[in-house]
């Protein structure tokens, strides 16, 4: 069976596109749906906890992080850092508070990261800005036990590059235990011929120096303790789910501890809405993956 390259330029484009396979509704309605839920879930979030929004991490205007505070803070607590979608362009840190309810609730502390979306935001600026954020929680915060990475579609792709980083540039080494990887991209090259890379105008060498899947470091000590769950959705596209599988089996073969999870009635959209509930399986998955760790 032939790969990406050799698909026609509009069978790449539909395969891109997550909004044109849900079964629930039709494109622009399910995308606008999902802001509606974010956005609705994250006013619920702020309501209910305590929090410190717009926190700067940096000078630029979208260097900004809102923490969700546990319900009981004790001493230390872990934090789940989320990182938002919208491929690379769209979406903020103010409608990424949604899945805090649940956790908050079990005393996880919950961050959401700002960064600079395309067309302002280049791709090598935006993964820089994440791996910033990550460095001043850690230098900010001496209760975090422990970081947990969570990233959906653009997200996913920006918290697994995140996986890759040297981090002695930067003088800390957070204390990453986990990572949950939501229906990401790990390739960025078939994107270049996309729809997608309109705004963010990558060349090849940008998109391959930003790939996750061309980035895998054989896992350190620490990265082997790490525990990374691959997670995709039944209505993801073919190459979704593809992407997801290979970046999987490339970390699991650079002795990297990964689980794949294949959630069943679920597309691009509610795959992540759904953290807002606590019953829900990547939400118990999320939980016990702190717990364990």
């Amino acid at each position: 069976m032939g790969g990406w390259r050799d698909m026609p330029a509009e069978a790449l484009e539909e395969q891109y596109s997550p909004s044109r396979w849900s079964p629930r509704l039709g494109r622009d309605a399910i995308v606008q749906a999902h802001l509606a839920a974010t956005a609705a879930g994250t006013q619920r979030a702020r309501a209910g906890a305590q929090t410190s929004l717009h926190v700067p991490y940096g000078d630029g205007e979208g260097e900004k992080l809102d923490i969700y505070f546990p319900t009981d803070p004790s001493g230390t607590f872990p934090v789940l850092v989320y990182i938002h979608g919208g491929y690379w362009q769209c979406l903020s840190k103010d409608e990424s508070g949604f899945a805090a309810p649940p956790l908050v609730s079990r005393g996880v502390a919950v961050v959401a990261v700002g960064y600079d979306t395309a067309p302002k935001g280049h791709m090598d600026t935006m993964v820089l800005q994440v791996r910033r954020s990550l460095a001043f929680l850690v230098e900010q915060f001496s209760g975090i036990r422990g970081v947990y990475l969570c990233g959906h579609s653009a997200g996913a792709h920006l918290a697994a590059m995140v996986l890759s980083t040297d981090w002695t540039e930067y003088g800390v080494v957070p204390d990453i235990k986990g990572a949950v990887l939501v229906s990401g991209v790990y390739d960025l090259e078939p994107i270049l011929h996309t729809y997608v890379n309109d705004a963010l105008n990558m060349s090849r060498e940008v998109a391959r120096r930003n790939s996750p899947m061309l980035c895998v470091a054989p896992a350190a000590p620490a990265a082997a303790a790490c525990e990374v769950l691959v997670a995709v959705a039944q209505h993801d596209s073919p190459e979704f789910r593809r992407q997801s599988q290979e970046y999987g089996q490339a970390l699991r073969a650079a002795g990297w501890s990964v689980s794949l999870l294949d959630l069943a009635g679920v597309d691009h959209f509610d795959i992540i809405e759904k953290l807002s509930e606590e019953s829900y399986v990547l939400t118990q998955v999320i939980l016990n993956m702190i717990s364990r760790t």
